[in-house]
């Protein structure tokens, strides 16, 4: 497709890649037991800092208005901070999410003085709960000097949590701690079974732990703003119950509500090898559309019927509850790499606020059932079974104790 095409789209759509989210390198210094990419040891070939420069200047002439670095740990690439430094020249707004662990005060001096605009320290529970998650004795407190050395060098902060069974108690002792810490935003999402996590069935939320979850989440976004603080759910947190428009509220008194995912749409995925998605957690082995190693950004965004999927997604690509919801001409089946990462393929998606409702006004609950391995590959995922049962049914998983949660593993 050409250029004049491209624009013509850009003119009556606006669809480009005006969010991305970019992994500069698989490398990691943690082993987080929830890990979607199963970070660790870099990839085979992975961009190098010159590739990495050419893959900026390209999302820059994309439209790109923030490009946030993730890895593994992005700072462990040896390009990071000119990767910062290029996308800042461009005027383009440079974010980090990280794990906060190599965060020291003289790297965050430097990552603020190439033009860092905001990190994101991963903080997945209180002290016993995060260190048992990311594996690593320590990896709290390391988590917040990171945020304690960004704000001094006067990058603004924010913190990011998955939800899952392990640390969901934990949830506003959570926020209790990191309002302490003066973060301005927390992200809030659900642990999806993808790449570690999909080893840990166990670990993952049921669809009627919703029903406790999404009133909590609410309730605490309404008390952050009072105190300065934006919480906003992950795409795959909500959907249209009661609390959905205080869920995704931009700011206080404004009502809005989830419009679809928008991998492809407005969202971006790179890997560090150079794959593009159309959302970074988005299943590597279905929804690559090409490489920027073989081909440029513009082609893979135009042409790529990976990356379009959720343009022309309609109620008719819906099953199962979703196909005759309500709500499914606008939600269109919530979150694609959940919904994928659930039941083998989007559409359909038991992760929903709604749903558990209309199901709990039954009398009846969705059980997720583990009917298929994941490979064991980055951003992999297995298949489970949906058993319908009575709401009041006993919960096998209830008294399993919270770090064998953690711990469990999928022989291989």
């Amino acid at each position: 497709m050409t250029s004049a095409r491209r624009r013509l789209s850009l003119t009556t759509t606006d669809l480009h890649p005006a969010y991305v989210v970019w992994e500069l390198t698989l490398r990691c210094d943690h082993a987080c037991t929830h890990c979607g990419s199963r970070a660790g040891a870099a990839r085979e070939r992975e961009l190098s800092t010159a590739e990495a420069l050419a893959v900026a200047d390209q999302l820059a002439a994309m439209g790109a208005r923030e490009v946030v670095l993730i890895g593994g740990e992005a700072y462990l690439h040896e390009g990071f901070l000119s990767v910062i430094e290029r996308l800042a020249s461009k005027d383009v707004r440079p974010a980090m999410t990280t794990g906060g662990r190599g965060v020291t005060p003289e790297l965050a001096r430097k990552m603020q003085a190439a033009g860092l605009a905001r990190v994101s320290v991963s903080i997945d529970g209180l002290e016993a709960t995060h260190d048992a998650m990311r594996s690593q004795a320590g990896s709290f407190g390391r988590a917040l000097a990171a945020l304690a050395a960004l704000r001094e060098a006067g990058i603004r902060t924010a913190a990011n949590t998955n939800l899952n069974r392990f640390n969901q108690a934990d949830l506003e002792g959570l926020f209790e701690v990191l309002r302490g810490q003066g973060i301005t935003g927390w992200q809030i999402q659900l642990t999806t079974p993808l790449g570690r996590a999909a080893d840990r069935t166990q670990m993952v939320l049921q669809p009627w732990d919703l029903l406790d979850l999404i009133p909590r989440v609410a309730a605490l976004k309404t008390r952050a703003l009072r105190d300065g603080i934006f919480v906003f759910p992950g795409n795959n947190l909500g959907y249209f119950g009661p609390e959905e428009g205080t869920l995704r509220a931009q700011r206080s008194g404004v009502q809005e509500h989830f419009q679809g995912c928008q991998a492809g749409r407005f969202v971006l995925g790179i890997e560090s090898d150079g794959a593009v998605k159309g959302c970074p957690s988005l299943q590597t082995r279905h929804y690559v559309g090409g490489n920027l190693l073989e081909r440029s950004l513009e082609q893979i965004w135009d042409d790529a019927p990976e990356l379009s999927f959720t343009r022309e997604r309609t109620r008719n690509d819906l099953w199962g509850f979703c196909r005759d919801c309500a709500f499914a001409d606008t939600c269109l089946g919530g979150c694609t790499f959940t919904a994928h990462a659930l039941l083998g393929r989007p559409g359909n998606n038991p992760y929903c606020h709604y749903r558990a409702r209309d199901f709990a006004r039954r009398g009846l609950r969705e059980r997720l059932v583990p009917a298929e391995a994941a490979p064991g590959e980055p951003f992999d995922s297995g298949r489970f079974d949906i058993v319908i049962e009575a709401l009041d049914a006993a919960d096998p998983a209830a008294d399993v104790p919270r770090e064998r949660l953690v711990a469990l593993r999928v022989a291989r």
